[in-house]
């Protein structure tokens, strides 16, 4: 892993141990930034479920104004700092151990220009998380939600829907807020 492009290119990201987290393919993360390219600079990120933090790193260094990392699992928060210190962006992070829904729970409105949501696959996680940003309206109304799940994972989308990709067996679907239209 590594980041593609910006100010940290180049930088290798350490993988967190185990086979409890899946990081995004290098392909599939150069294609998720190449859709959302129009969203990124300047934008407040929240990478929800962040496992390396790899996503909201490559956001970080392509130009986002600031990125907030949660992530339940004490071994995988001590990666992503770590890959934020490799990649020399800690100034412009924050990292949040915890559970999304608390999280959530406790965000201002309208805050994040950009959602990044990889949460286990199975559709369940991905749809709770949804669910809470919509019920705590933490997504700007000109932001958007990139959402990675697996091709066959459904899940209840309260927000406009934009284009879907595959990747073999990854989806990557892009929902709007409410001042968007779908692409």
């Amino acid at each position: 892993m590594r980041v593609i492009s910006g100010s940290a290119r180049g930088c290798k990201l350490q993988p967190v141990p185990g086979m409890d987290t899946r990081p995004t393919t290098d392909r599939v993360k150069e294609s998720v930034f190449n859709i959302i390219q129009n969203w990124v600079r300047g934008a407040h990120v929240l990478d929800l479920f962040a496992g390396t933090g790899q996503l909201g790193i490559e956001a970080v260094s392509r130009g986002a104004l600031y990125c907030d990392f949660v992530e339940h699992d004490r071994a995988a928060m001590k990666i992503i700092q770590k890959n934020i210190a490799a990649a020399r962006i800690g100034s412009r992070t924050e990292t949040h151990l915890m559970e999304f829904k608390r999280f959530i729970s406790r965000c201002e409105k309208n805050k994040y220009g950009i959602i990044l949501l990889d949460p286990p696959y199975g559709g369940e996680i991905m749809e709770q998380a949804l669910l809470s940003i919509n019920r705590f309206d933490i997504l700007a109304p000109s932001g958007i939600i990139l959402c990675e799940s697996a091709v066959t994972d459904s899940f209840a989308m309260p927000f406009a829907a934009g284009r879907e990709y595959q990747y073999g067996a990854t989806r990557i679907t892009v929902l709007h807020g409410r001042e968007q239209k779908a692409d």
